[in-house]
């Protein structure tokens, strides 16, 4: 039985299936319940370094599962302000919670329109259904 994937609609999307929460000037990124479900069983996930400079669509970490190593990609400019230190002990968060407790980093976003070129809940869907 397929499951029914899960798209909260007070995010916004990349095409490299990462999720964006904003709060007021801050992103908060992880991937979307379609990335990890495709992913499989996450093993292990290196996280940005604070304070480094990101570009939005720049890669910027990478998660590991059982069947391959993904990149993750900002989806906007700024500096990382926060990183999930949770995941170095348990990385299989993101497979059980993708858009709480798997949540990867923070940005602190230097140009905040570029939210608004992200896909929101029903245009990913639209996209993964093309």
């Amino acid at each position: 039985m397929v499951r029914a994937m899960n798209f909260p609609d007070d995010l916004r999307y990349t095409q490299e299936h990462e999720w964006v929460r904003v709060d007021g000037t801050t992103a908060r990124v992880g991937i979307t319940d379609y990335a990890q479900d495709a992913l499989g069983d996450v093993v292990y996930v290196d996280l940005p370094q604070v304070g480094a400079t990101v570009a939005a669509m720049a890669s910027c970490c990478e998660v590991e599962s059982t069947k391959s190593v993904s990149e993750i990609f900002s989806p906007v400019s700024g500096t990382i302000a926060e990183v999930n230190d949770d995941l170095s002990d348990t990385p299989q968060m993101i497979n059980e919670d993708p858009y709480g407790k798997g949540w990867i980093f923070a940005v602190e976003m230097s140009d905040a329109g570029e939210v608004d070129g992200l896909m929101d809940a029903a245009a990913y869907q639209t996209f993964l259904e093309g």
